[in-house]
């Protein structure tokens, strides 16, 4: 768990390309060795690190509405990209991802496989409850919903309030009840 927070907060302070093993080292108060004993190098340790914290599930609501699910669920996800430590590395992992195929393999597979299940509880609930139609596309109403919460957060760096929320739930919701996800 120390070398886990070290190296999120190390990622957080200089990025990946100047992250060191030894910085990591030394913030988690453990030698070198202990760090290579579980990694061969830096590629390895971030991945790993980075694919279990990428890979914790969002809570999936269940109010037993689909407005309200999708209201809270875009609260719990705009609040954690503006968690300091990760409003940090999310876009200097991006740009990683850019030049490094195994970062950009890693993200994609591991945030595909986690908006999938999300999408198809949510979309599955909701088509169950009558309130989306038969055939709403899990994968188009993940991207509906998460795209411009990273867009705005990670990308162009505004801040998100309550009424923003309020408009996109209300836009994406007409979005997907009208059928253009299908």
């Amino acid at each position: 768990m120390a070398i886990r927070n070290a190296v999120m907060s190390e990622l957080a302070e200089v990025g990946y390309g100047r992250l060191s093993i030894e910085a990591v080292a030394r913030r988690a108060g453990v030698g070198k060795t202990a760090i290579y004993r579980r990694w061969s190098n830096k590629l390895e340790m971030v991945l790993e690190i980075i694919t279990d914290v990428a890979g914790r599930k969002v809570p999936v609501p269940d109010t037993g509405s689909f407005a309200s699910d999708l209201d809270l669920l875009m609260m719990i996800v705009s609040r954690a990209l503006q968690h300091r430590v990760a409003s940090q590395i999310i876009p200097d992992l991006m740009a990683e991802a850019a030049r490094n195929p195994q970062i950009a393999e890693t993200l994609q597979r591991v945030l595909r496989i986690h908006q999938q299940s999300v999408g198809e509880k949510l979309v599955g609930q909701a088509v169950a409850r009558g309130e989306l139609p038969e055939g709403t596309d899990p994968d188009v109403a993940v991207d509906l919903i998460l795209g411009p919460l990273y867009w705005r957060l990670a990308v162009s760096r505004q801040p998100i309030d309550d009424d923003y929320l309020e408009k996109l739930a209300a836009a994406v919701l007409g979005s997907l009840k009208g059928g253009s996800a299908t």
